[in-house]
């Protein structure tokens, strides 16, 4: 399947991380970017500070919401969990593959009795986070390099029914080809060209991204930190559109 030919735009592929921890400047970020990105991303920050009520910033705006909590816990409380979030409207919500095959079971078994309830949610497991490289693996007492472990966790979420996963660009395409195209890949650790990396390890440009397989595009800080923050999501949104294109030619 040519991932080019998805029926996701340009734009609904941006997601923007809204990693603020003030309310009202979250509502400000979310109404001024609201033509310019698909989605909203909400971490534990801006959720541990003020906790359900966040998720009227997408409803709010016209976007879709994704929750990026990264639950990682017995099954039955991650479970419980996800019943609540579905509850809020998310479309995604995260979940560490490296909870264990029991956990993503019982997760992905709450999220998929929300859905046919007419919930909307979707879980994607993390794999490797952005922040790690092959030393830090070692560290941890991880004998694989980063390719291969988020190979391994992808594949034993995907046996618990998981189908959509965070991962680098790095590991978009080895991941696409594990999985094929029934797959949804969520990539962070994206930097438009020039921008500065910060405290990822694993980044790729958005074009790079995109034409490796991904479906969608995690960015926070080249928007939050632009002086014209649409304006920066906007050209992102063009690169996505630019690669695209090049993939049907």
């Amino acid at each position: 399947m040519d991932r080019s030919l998805s029926p996701l735009g340009a734009r609904e592929r941006l997601i923007f991380a809204l990693d603020v921890a003030d309310l009202e400047e979250a509502r400000g970020l979310a109404s001024s970017l609201a033509g310019a990105v698909g989605m909203l991303k909400v971490g534990l920050e801006l959720y541990c500070a003020h906790g359900p009520e966040v998720a009227s910033l997408a409803r709010s705006n016209g976007l879709e919401l994704f929750l990026d909590l990264k639950l990682h816990d017995i099954p039955e409380t991650v479970a419980r969990a996800v019943e609540r979030v579905a509850g809020l409207g998310a479309r995604y919500l995260t979940v560490h593959a490296s909870g264990g095959r029991a956990m993503l079971r019982e997760a992905e078994r709450r999220a998929q009795a929300a859905r046919s309830s007419g919930a909307l949610l979707e879980l994607v497991a993390v794999t490797v986070l952005t922040s790690l490289d092959g030393d830090d693996l070692a560290s941890l007492g991880v004998d694989r390099v980063p390719a291969e472990h988020a190979v391994a966790l992808a594949e034993l979420a995907w046996g618990e029914g998981v189908r959509a996963f965070v991962c680098s660009a790095a590991e978009v395409a080895l991941l696409r080809s594990k999985l094929g195209p029934e797959a949804t890949l969520l990539t962070p650790g994206i930097r438009p060209a020039g921008a500065t990396v910060g405290d990822q390890k694993r980044v790729s440009t958005p074009e790079s991204a995109i034409r490796a397989g991904a479906d969608r595009l995690v960015v926070g800080r080249p928007i939050r930190d632009a002086l014209d923050r649409a304006a920066a999501a906007r050209a992102i949104v063009a690169s996505i559109e630019d690669a695209l294109e090049g993939g049907r030619r």
